[in-house]
């Protein structure tokens, strides 16, 4: 084992991926529903950083993974982080997830009054792991060292579990009413027009008797299927291809038309076909279905967007990303153009502007670089904050005339993901030598501090949230996700709650709480030291 130790020592990047590799192994074992994910590599650092204690690895590694993890996080986010800003949902979403990080805050700095065992440096550290905050960790770190690691690594466990716990014991309990599930995927209906009432009126005039979401894509005449015409007018024996997401209501539309008869357009696809495509051109992502139009050439006509496993409205703000795959109706004639207008290309939805990264780094860098006045402690900057702040607003500008900040979803997902797990690895093999002590010593006292930090969390969220402001379970079990920080009790919430409120929830509050975390852990060590 010493010998395996010295080779250890001498070879750190082996330790490090070594260390990622056995990490993932035991994140994934789940026991009774629970799993640590990438949280585990942090516990495999410490396993690895103590028995090898003369392992040493660059700290910039550990702020390559942060930033890399940040940096992603806004990017995704930055649309839904404003948005929650300026929606009465998620103002109110964000009250209740400030209310319970302050209220666990304060409980965490009572326990460094009160209890003498407990030092400022590592309850910080057990408040970032309750909340599962890497962020609020490293900026614990940039002021005391590796310290409050210790105290981050005891408390991270309970903060994936007490919140699935609470989360889960409050369904089993209460069985809450979810609100509405995740969006239908798109239906097609084939009207054979025989009501005399609109024979003879335009399309466009004929539209407005349509239930709303409901819209008429193409018409056959005289056994040839044709794009809908506004102009057009109605005559007896004509077949509307009418598009919706709800059956219900397309069997409603076909009766103010006529009657349903089904196969007569869809099995005839001489003169319009169907055919999807993926957005993979820069040109195209960033842009709103308002601004995107298609080459009169083309006669084609966009039927739905289909964005991971959900088919989203199509509305004049509807945004276009990475990996979108359109539903798209027109002559074959016409796929090829369309196919070379969207890229149509999965390959190239993996790939990323490194021009945009850099240059998009290079600028949260140096907004939290600047230090700023803060009455009655100094000055101080907002280091990974700021850069999470500029990240937002990229993510939420998408794109700066020839730069492009977004990115594909798979490849913000491997970046901010492979950053997290670097910088977990970095820390847990850092922090390893003092880790055995401090737990031989007050472990137990630091479990329960964590426990009563995430609890606090956990309940005042959902009292505030369900019980004040009126939220459905659904939304709150997203914003408790948001507010506590872990992807795995996100999964959880989808499991419990199977709507995308949780996502949407998540994505309000979690960029917002990593900042205010970041800041008032910051605040708090500069006020304490």
């Amino acid at each position: 084992m010493t010998s395996f130790g010295t080779f250890l020592s001498a070879q750190p990047l082996l330790a490090l991926f070594l260390t990622i590799a056995l990490g993932y192994l035991l994140g994934a074992v789940s026991v009774g529903g629970l799993a640590l994910g990438s949280g585990a590599v942090l516990f495999v650092g410490l396993a690895v950083g103590a028995a090898v204690p003369d392992l040493v690895l660059p700290p910039l590694l550990g702020n390559l993974g942060l930033l890399l993890f940040l940096y992603g996080v806004g990017i995704a986010y930055g649309a839904h982080f404003f948005r929650g800003l300026t929606s009465a949902a998620g103002i109110r979403a964000n009250l209740a997830a400030v209310a319970a990080v302050g209220c666990a805050l304060a409980l965490t700095l009572l326990a460094v009054r009160w209890l003498p065992a407990i030092d400022l440096p590592h309850a910080l550290g057990a408040f970032a792991g309750a909340g599962t905050s890497t962020a609020a960790l490293q900026a614990a770190i940039a002021v005391f060292g590796t310290a409050p690691a210790t105290g981050y690594s005891v408390a991270y466990p309970v903060g994936v579990a007490v919140p699935i716990l609470l989360l889960g014991s409050y369904n089993a309990f209460f069985r809450p009413r979810l609100a509405d599930g995740a969006a239908p995927a798109m239906q097609l209906e084939e009207i054979a027009v025989t009501e005399f009432s609109v024979i003879g009126l335009t399309l466009k005039e004929a539209a407005r008797n349509l239930p709303p979401g409901v819209t008429i894509v193409a018409i056959r005449r005289s056994h040839h299927n044709l794009m809908a015409d506004d102009a057009l007018r109605l005559e007896r024996g004509d077949v509307l291809m009418v598009t919706g997401t709800d059956a219900g209501v397309l069997h409603d539309a076909a009766t103010r038309y006529g009657h349903a008869n089904p196969g007569r357009m869809v099995h005839d696809r001489s003169d319009l076909d169907y055919t999807r495509v993926f957005v993979s051109s820069a040109k195209i992502a960033g842009m709103r279905l308002a601004d995107l139009h298609l080459p009169e050439e083309l006669n084609a006509r966009i039927l739905h967007v289909r964005r991971g496993d959900a088919d989203l409205e199509l509305t004049p703000q509807r945004m276009l990303e990475f990996g979108d795959r359109i539903g798209v109706l027109a002559p074959r004639a016409s796929f090829a153009a369309l196919q070379k207008l969207f890229g149509d290309s999965v390959r190239s939805t993996a790939e990323i502007s490194y021009i945009g990264i850099g240059v998009g780094v290079a600028l949260g860098l140096a907004f939290g670089a600047i230090r700023w006045p803060l009455p009655l402690l100094g000055r101080f900057s907002l280091g990974f904050a700021g850069l999470l702040l500029v990240a937002l607003l990229l993510g939420w500008r998408r794109r700066s005339g020839p730069l492009q900040w977004a990115m594909p979803i798979s490849a913000n997902l491997v970046l901010r993901n492979f950053g997290l797990t670097l910088f977990l690895a970095v820390v847990g093999i850092s922090s390893g030598a003092t880790f055995a002590a401090t737990i031989a010593a007050n472990g137990l006292l630091y479990l329960l501090l964590a426990s009563a930090i995430v609890a606090v969390l956990v309940i005042v969220t959902m009292v505030l949230a369900l019980f004040v402001f009126r939220l459905p379970f659904d939304s709150v079990a997203g914003i408790v996700a948001g507010v506590t920080g872990n992807p795995a009790i996100l999964a959880f919430a989808n499991r419990i709650a199977p709507t995308d409120r949780p996502d949407i929830g998540y994505a309000m509050i979690f960029p917002s709480m990593t900042v205010l975390k970041i800041l008032l852990v910051q605040v708090i060590g500069i006020w304490g030291k």
